[in-house]
């Protein structure tokens, strides 16, 4: 029961973490508390020897704070709507040239999160510094020093909007994108395929005792912190037999179990299975390869024709195939005394491959620029890996291709 009640932490952590409301709320927290402590400076004695000590700090019309705060935050609302209706622009267009798959990378940049969270902060210190002034014909108790914190901080924003107009251009466009998810996916491979040598076989149970999906979505993985316990326990060993990035039904089998295990404890081995409706690149590198492939063929369907585009995704496979023909995922998971408690099923390079690649060849094999960057692509992936069947095997249909081409 315990480990449902973490899990469920875990994952409504996960949710509210990466939601886009969770760093602007954090922000505009920080600006209350900031407007809270400078208007308690504002009224403190200190405030108010400086203030009489300076004239140039003093605001004596309470009407003219209340102008320039009302003025302020009247222009920073319509920065806020303008900057934001941008994007959505920004986002539609993308989502029509590119792919849907990569709207939650540009909707979930923390660029983007800071900006918005930076202007409803400064609005909701200009609005709690605009219940505070109060009709005082000395003007100590108006509180300068927050109302010319306050200019400070909208001009500071308008550098951030200008700065968010050069950051939204920059961050649509296809080689920009293309770059991300490439250097996203080698982080996750990095991570996963550490061995220089490939794993051994894992024996499989055949049709042993199964475990199911207790929902419907996409198997991201296990937490071996919750089932390599299980097993520890209960001297037995898991098989996981469907890959990362699966599609699963409820009821589906997942894992199978080398031995009966009670209800409660097949409970708990649910828990451990990482079934979410969205994928991310973080957790299984495939699907970056998947976004890349969807990139090439988006551009290469006949309402885009950007062969260009396509040509920057290939380039950007073929550097994560360089390093998945030589690092290999581990596909067993071991107890402290080094025995294997967990097998994992991972995917080939050969299936990697054929997957990626094979689709961006059937769509773009009439095209001329596709043929010869693919040739070219090929010839030196196997310059680097000459053992590599798939690859010798395709680049032998691309050459026959380019010469019926020349017929």
């Amino acid at each position: 029961m315990w480990t449902i009640i973490k899990q469920w932490i875990k994952y409504r952590h996960y949710e509210i973490v990466n939601s886009i409301a969770f760093y602007p709320a954090i922000i505009v927290i920080v600006f209350l508390a900031l407007s809270l402590v400078s208007i308690q400076f504002d009224f403190s004695e200190t405030g108010m020897q400086i203030k009489s000590n300076l004239e140039w700090l003093k605001l004596r019309d309470a009407s003219t704070a209340r102008s320039i705060i009302s003025s302020i935050t009247a222009g920073i609302i319509t920065l806020t709507v303008f900057s934001f209706s941008m994007v959505m622009i920004v986002l539609n267009q993308t989502a029509s040239q590119l792919s849907n798959r990569i709207l939650g990378r540009l909707i979930g940049s923390r660029f983007q999160q800071m900006v918005l969270g930076a202007y409803v902060g400064t609005i909701v210190y200009a609005l709690f510094l605009l219940s505070t002034i109060r009709d005082i014909d000395t003007g100590i108790r108006i509180p300068a020093f927050s109302t010319y914190f306050l200019i400070l901080l909208t001009i500071i924003d308008i550098f951030l909007f200008i700065y968010f107009l050069h950051y939204i251009t920059q961050s649509i466009k296809y080689e920009v994108i293309i770059k991300r998810i490439l250097e996203d996916t080698h982080s996750s491979m990095e991570h996963t395929c550490k061995l220089e040598k490939p794993p051994q076989k894992t024996p499989s149970f055949g049709n042993k005792y199964r475990v199911n999906a207790a929902q419907n979505g996409i198997y991201m993985g296990i937490d071996k912190h919750i089932l390599l316990p299980i097993s520890t326990e209960n001297d037995c060993k898991f098989y996981v037999i469907i890959p990362l990035g699966t599609f699963v039904l409820k009821g589906y089998p997942v894992i199978r179990v080398n031995k009966v295990l009670t209800a409660e404890i097949m409970k708990e081995v649910q828990v451990g299975m990482n079934v979410k409706p969205t994928e991310s690149i973080k957790e299984n590198f495939l699907f970056g390869f998947r976004q890349l492939t969807e990139l090439a063929l988006k551009a290469l369907s006949p309402g885009v024709n950007d062969p260009g585009t396509a040509i920057e995704s290939l380039r950007a496979l073929f550097q994560l195939y360089a390093y998945r023909m030589v690092f290999f995922p581990e596909n067993t998971i071991k107890d402290k005394e080094m025995k294997v408690r967990i097998m994992l099923k991972e995917l080939s390079f050969k299936k990697i491959f054929k997957d990626t690649i094979y689709p961006i060849w059937d769509y773009g094999k009439q095209d001329r620029l596709i043929q010869h960057e693919l040739r070219h692509l090929l010839t030196v992936l196997l310059t680097i890996a000459p053992d590599e069947k798939c690859a010798a095997s395709l680049l032998k249909r691309v050459k026959l291709q380019i010469d019926d081409s020349r017929i």
